[in-house]
């Protein structure tokens, strides 16, 4: 029997982890990725217990993370400061054996790349579309056809490959909502606990990275369309609109949001100033999830992964983690057999994450309603609600999430 022959289309994490389970179950891989470089574009990604359990099965285990997890104490606070919710002593370790952990996601993208045998990923060579051969796919590329025994379309949010395959789907919808991402230096600030802080229809979250630095974030109620969105939230006690500020105005923007909540997000936000010495990258984006469920995940001998097949809102921080399960599902599921099993491998592939992530992002969609309220008497609902929710009611709530086992 020959060696099988996948092609990835997209070198993200979700495309890059299928890539590195792939080739040690013994298939040879193609990872097609349009950017020219493998820059890990992006902020901070947070691996829950599951995610680190689905790496650790792909011979990425604890050897790779070097620092510290995330404090063992993380929750939700107010603008002033109170906390709202925590976690008990003893974090996600004590409950799941496992840390959380903090990194960059440049970092994840290179740990995943060092894993590949040389070659394997092609620069500056997107995928434009897939057709069936017959036994087997002809993949067509920027720089030529390629044929595989299965193809992996873990080609983004705005998948090329998943509008080819699911033509009456409606695709992407706003989420309601744009954010900011940045990593700052964590160089002369206290130790702090890693927190999410919700306000009137904002939120502003930050998170130590292993390596030191500090993940900040922030969400803002919007309505849809691009980074200049016209129709935003208004009416009684709704939070300041927002305004699609320039690039350059992103420190001004935050600061006139965030500016008088609780410490250290003032330090922080100081350290976005554009006239500092070093600058900050600040990304800026609206969210976007799928409008509705795909009907499955796969098509003939291709797999969709990832934000592909299921992009979901990042109120569970769960959608870097959940394309990390999809591959190493897949890949186990392809590992038996020869090419003429691919199809059965597929729909086995559908039918096991199909369910857990229409779960998941539901889930991570109504934590999000939650946060977006913005009227006064909402919010203090809302929040007499989770301070008066213990914490065990939570973690038993997340048990199904952070308590995945991958397959053995």
């Amino acid at each position: 029997m020959g060696v099988r022959h996948a092609v990835v289309a997209g070198g993200g994490i979700g495309g890059l982890t299928a890539a590195v389970a792939l080739s040690r179950r013994g298939w040879r891989v193609t990872v097609c990725e349009r950017a020219p470089a493998l820059t890990g574009i992006g902020a901070g990604i947070v691996l829950a217990p599951n995610a680190l359990r689905a790496l650790d099965s792909i011979g990425l285990g604890p050897e790779v993370w070097v620092g510290g997890a995330l404090p063992a104490q993380v929750g939700v606070r107010t603008p002033d400061g109170a906390w709202l919710s925590r976690t008990g002593a003893g974090g996600t370790s004590s409950r799941y054996g496992l840390p959380t952990l903090a990194v960059h996601r440049g970092f994840l993208i290179d740990a995943l790349a060092a894993a590949l045998p040389p070659g394997v990923v092609r620069l500056g060579v997107p995928v434009s579309g897939v057709q069936d051969a017959g036994g087997t796919v002809v993949v067509r590329t920027s720089a030529g056809e390629l044929r595989a025994d299965v193809v992996v379309a873990a080609d983004g949010m705005r998948s090329v490959l998943r509008g080819q395959l699911f033509p009456r789907h409606p695709g992407l919808r706003h989420a309601g909502e744009a954010g900011w991402r940045a990593v700052l230096s964590g160089v002369g600030l206290p130790a702090r606990s890693a927190a999410e802080t919700w306000g009137r229809g904002e939120r502003f979250g930050l998170v130590p990275l292993v390596d030191g630095r500090i993940y900040i974030y922030a969400t803002a109620v919007t309505g849809p369309g691009t980074k200049s969105a016209d129709r935003a939230v208004t009416g009684p006690g709704a939070a300041p609109a927002y305004r699609g500020a320039d690039p350059a105005d992103h420190h001004a923007e935050l600061t006139r949001r965030f500016g008088a909540w609780h410490d250290p997000i003032p330090a922080l936000l100081d350290r976005l100033d554009r006239r500092n010495p070093e600058p900050v990258a600040v990304l800026h984006h609206d969210f976007h999830e799928l409008a509705s469920p795909l009907p499955r995940f796969h098509s003939g001998r291709v797999a969709l992964l990832g934000d592909a097949a299921h992009a979901m809102t990042p109120n569970l921080g769960q959608g870097g983690c959940q394309a990390i399960e999809d591959a190493v599902v897949l890949a186990h599921l392809l590992a038996g057999g020869g090419a003429d099993d691919v199809p059965a491998a597929l729909a086995a592939y559908s039918e096991a994450r199909h369910p857990r992530t229409t779960r998941i992002s539901r889930r991570s969609r109504r934590i999000g309603e939650l946060a977006r309220l913005s009227h006064p008497l909402a919010v203090s609902v809302r929040n007499l609600a989770v301070r008066a929710t213990p914490w065990a009611v939570t973690a038993r709530a997340l048990d199904t999430v952070l308590g995945w086992q991958p397959p053995s």
